[in-house]
């Protein structure tokens, strides 16, 4: 039986393993687990590990989030610590 994948797939790039860096993927663990508990996913990408992978989602500065899923694609560009910037640029309702 195929697992479901999860509703929101969401991609944080990062540079190397800097106070931003960090800053940016404990502010949006946060953000998810408030508002998307359960239904989502985050792949960390460290373009000092793997420059290549910037190219395909066009990433000009780190860190930004790339929303994969649900389409359309979405960006943000920061440390994600104004989280109703981010909710509004990632498209999330409230729940209920």
């Amino acid at each position: 039986m195929a697992s479901k994948k999860p509703e929101w797939q969401l991609r944080l790039y990062i540079a190397g393993k800097t106070a931003r860096s960090a800053a940016a993927l404990e502010n949006l663990k946060r953000l998810c687990e408030d508002h998307l508990a359960g239904r989502y996913s985050i792949e960390v990408i460290d373009l000092l590990v793997n420059p290549q992978l910037a190219a395909g989602d066009q990433i000009l500065a780190v860190p930004t989030l790339v929303r994969k899923f649900p389409e359309p694609m979405r960006k943000i560009i920061g440390d994600l610590s104004n989280q109703e910037r981010v909710l509004v640029g990632l498209d999330v309702r409230p729940l209920g």
